[in-house]
C-alpha cells in the first residue's frame, strides 16, 4: 500500500506522520531524535511503500523563511541524497505547534502530558500532511468540474 509520509523536522526532535493507504487521513506516528530521523525513514520505507515526503517549511508572517529553516534545508539534503526516488514537497508549517497544543486541550489531553514536545512534535507531523492532503484532495474536485 502507498503512503505518504508527514515530517515536522526540528533541531531536536521530528516529528512523523503517515497518511492512510488511499490518502486521505493523516496520523501521527512517532517523534525520533533529529540525529536518528535518516536511519528511521529508511526503516519505515523498507516496510512500507512511500511515494511522497511531505516536510514542514518554517516561514515568518512576511513569506520569508524563519530561523530554523536552515536546519530544515540541511535535512532536505539529507532527504535527497538517502531517497532520491521519492519526491518532497514542502509545506508551510506556520501556527503547526500552536494547533497541535490547542488539539490536545480540545482533545482532553492532561495538562501534565500536554508538557511532552514529542507529543506536539507528531501532532506538528500530522497537521503538516492533513494540510497537504486536503490540499490535494480540492484539486483533484476542480480537476474533475
Amino acid at each position: 500500500m502507498e503512503r505518504i509520509v508527514g515530517i515536522d523536522y526540528g533541531k531536536k526532535r521530528t516529528g512523523v506522520a503517515v497518511s492512510d493507504p488511499l490518502g486521505i487521513f493523516a496520523n501521527a506516528i512517532e517523534t525520533v531524535p533529529s540525529g536518528d530521523i535518516v536511519r528511521y525513514l529508511k526503516n519505515y520505507t523498507q516496510k512500507e511503500t512511500i511515494v511522497r515526503f511531505v516536510v514542514g517549511y518554517p516561514m515568518n508572517l512576511n513569506n520569508t523563511p524563519s530561523e530554523g529553516a536552515k536546519y530544515v534545508d540541511q535535512f532536505l539534503n539529507l532527504l535527497k541524497k538517502h531517497f532520491p526516488e521519492i519526491p518532497v514537497t514542502l509545506e508551510d508549517e506556520r501556527y503547526t505547534s500552536s494547533i497541535a497544543f490547542q488539539t490536545m486541550i480540545d482533545g482532553g489531553v492532561k495538562m501534565m502530558d500536554r508538557r511532552d514536545k514529542s507529543m506536539v512534535d507528531k501532532i506538528s507531523a500530522a497537521i503538516i500532511l492533513q494540510s497537504y492532503l486536503d490540499r490535494k484532495a480540492i484539486e483533484k474536485k476542480r480537476e474533475v468540474k
